[in-house]
C-alpha cells in the first residue's frame, strides 16, 4: 500500500476502506508519512468529504493510535464539555469550575488555538505556572480531589490527532467536519468520561459559518458519541459576534475570573448556565436542566465556583493569586488603545472572525503553527450588537504591545457596522441529542 494512492483514492471522490485509514494513522504516529503527504490528504478530505462510515472509522483508528485514560477510580458519573471553537470563547475554564463546584467530576483534556479561535490550553497557560501536561496519575489524582482539571492531550492520548491537528490549521483544513469529528471524538472517548456536551458553534466566527453545516456537524458527532455508549448531546450556540467581551488569552482569563465572581457578560454566563444544567442533569445531580440551571447559578454567585477554580490553578502549579490580583499576576500589554466610533447608531455587525484574526495578528493567536504566543495582547469590547454608541464613544480597547496599530484599526472599523437599526443574533439556536 502506498499513501500517494491513498490520496489519490480520496481526491477521486472513493470512499477509504478501513485498511487505507488504518495505514494512514499508522504512518502519520510514526513519522513514515511526510507531512507533505499528510496535508494532502486532508485538502482532498475537507473537498471531498467523509462518508459517516470512514468518519466513524477515522475517530476510532485515531483513537486506538493511543492509549486509553481509565478512569473507573473515580467516583460519580464523569462528564466533559467541548467547544468546537471561538472568538472570545473561554466557557470551557468558567463552566467546568462551575460543573466541578457541583461535585461533579471534570477530566477535562482541552486543545490550542487553531487560526482565529483562541483555544484553552493557551489561556490557562497565560497564568505562570499553570500546568497542562500532566501525567495520567496526578491527573487521575486532581480530579477526585477538586472535581476538577483541565489539560492537553498527553503524548500517548490520541497521537495521531495531535499531529494532524497542527497541520490542519497551516493548511486550511481546519473547517471540515469528519476532521473536526475525528479530532474532537478521538480525545474525548480516549479520556475515559462517561458524558459529553459539545457546544458547536456557528456563524461568522465559527468554522461552521451556516446553522446547516453546524446542524451536520452535530449530528456526526451525536451519532459517533452515541455509538460508543456515551452519554451525549449537542448544542449550536451562536458565533457572529465573539462571546463576552474579551479576546485574548490574558483578558479572557480576567474575564473568567469576573464570571466567577458574578460579574461576567451576560451572554457568556447564559451560556455556562445552559451548558452547566445539561451536564448536571447527566453527573446525577439534578433531575431537570432547570434545576441544574440554578445550581450552576447559586455556585457562580455564592463563590464556590471560584473557590473550584482557584484550586485548579494552584493544584497545576499556577500562582493562585490570579484570583484576587489578575493584572498583578497575569502578563499585560504596554499599550491600550481606543478605537473611537466614527458614527452615531447602534452597533449591527460586528465580524468575529475578523475580529480573532486582528487578536492574532497583534502576537495573541497563531499564524503558524510554532509561533509564540504573547499572552498580554487582544481585544476587550465596549460595544455589542444592539448597543447604542455615540460618535468618539469608544467601540473597543485593543491592547498592544506596539505602539502603531493601525492596520489592526482598519481591519477592525472595516468589521464593525454601526446603523440606524440591528437584529441581534439568538445565543442559543437548538440542540440535537
Amino acid at each position: 500500500m502506498r499513501m500517494v494512492d491513498i490520496i489519490h483514492a480520496k481526491r477521486s471522490g472513493k470512499e477509504l476502506t478501513e485498511e487505507q485509514i488504518q495505514y494512514f494513522v499508522d504512518g502519520v504516529v510514526s513519522g513514515k508519512i511526510p507531512d507533505y503527504q499528510t496535508s494532502a490528504l486532508l485538502m482532498a478530505i475537507f473537498f471531498k468529504g467523509m462518508t459517516t462510515e470512514e468518519q466513524s472509522t477515522l475517530t476510532m483508528k485515531m483513537m486506538e493510535s493511543g492509549d486509553h485514560l481509565d478512569l473507573s477510580s473515580i467516583h460519580g458519573v464523569k462528564v466533559d464539555k467541548h467547544s468546537t471553537g471561538g472568538v472570545g470563547d473561554k466557557t470551557s475554564i468558567p463552566l467546568a469550575t462551575v460543573v466541578a463546584a457541583l461535585g461533579i467530576p471534570v477530566p477535562m483534556i482541552s486543545g490550542r488555538g487553531l487560526g482565529h479561535t483562541g483555544g484553552t490550553l493557551d489561556k490557562l497557560e497565560a497564568i505562570p505556572g499553570y500546568q497542562v501536561e500532566i501525567s495520567e496519575q496526578d491527573f487521575i489524582k486532581q480530579v477526585k480531589k477538586d472535581h476538577l482539571a483541565i489539560i492537553g492531550a498527553t503524548g500517548n492520548i490520541a497521537p495521531a490527532d495531535k499531529k494532524i491537528y497542527a497541520l490542519r490549521d497551516v493548511t486550511d483544513t481546519v473547517d471540515s467536519i469528519p476532521l473536526i469529528a475525528g479530532s474532537i471524538m478521538s480525545k474525548k472517548i480516549a479520556s475515559g468520561t462517561d458524558a459529553l456536551v459539545i457546544d458547536v458553534k456557528t456563524g461568522a466566527g465559527a468554522f461552521m459559518k451556516t446553522l446547516e453545516d453546524s446542524k451536520a456537524l452535530a449530528r456526526a458527532l451525536v451519532d459517533i458519541g452515541k455509538g460508543v455508549g456515551m452519554q451525549f448531546m449537542a448544542l449550536i450556540t451562536d458565533m457572529n459576534q465573539p462571546l463576552g467581551n474579551a479576546i485574548g488569552n490574558s483578558l479572557e482569563i480576567e474575564e473568567s475570573i469576573d464570571l466567577l465572581k458574578g460579574n461576567g457578560p451576560a451572554d457568556l454566563e447564559k451560556l455556562i448556565v445552559t451548558i452547566g444544567g445539561y451536564m448536571a442533569v447527566m453527573g446525577d445531580k439534578a433531575k431537570t436542566t432547570a434545576e441544574g440551571q440554578k445550581m450552576c447559578e447559586e455556585v457562580i454567585h455564592n463563590g464556590q465556583a471560584l473557590a473550584s477554580f482557584e484550586a485548579m490553578v494552584r493544584d497545576q502549579g499556577g500562582d493562585p493569586n490570579v484570583v484576587n490580583d489578575p493584572n498583578g499576576v497575569l502578563p499585560q500589554a504596554k499599550y491600550q488603545i481606543q478605537l473611537p466610533a466614527k458614527t452615531s447608531g447602534v452597533i449591527a455587525k460586528i465580524v468575529a472572525d475578523e475580529v480573532g484574526v486582528a487578536s492574532m495578528l497583534l502576537g495573541g493567536g497563531r499564524q503558524k503553527a510554532d509561533n509564540q504566543l504573547d499572552y498580554s495582547v487582544g481585544i476587550v469590547l465596549n460595544k455589542k450588537i444592539g448597543d447604542k454608541v455615540e460618535s468618539g464613544e469608544p467601540l473597543l480597547t485593543i491592547y498592544s504591545n506596539r505602539e502603531e496599530v493601525d492596520d489592526i484599526k482598519k481591519l477592525l472599523y472595516d468589521n464593525i457596522e454601526v446603523a440606524d437599526t440591528a437584529k441581534v443574533p439568538e445565543l442559543i439556536y437548538t440542540t440535537i441529542e
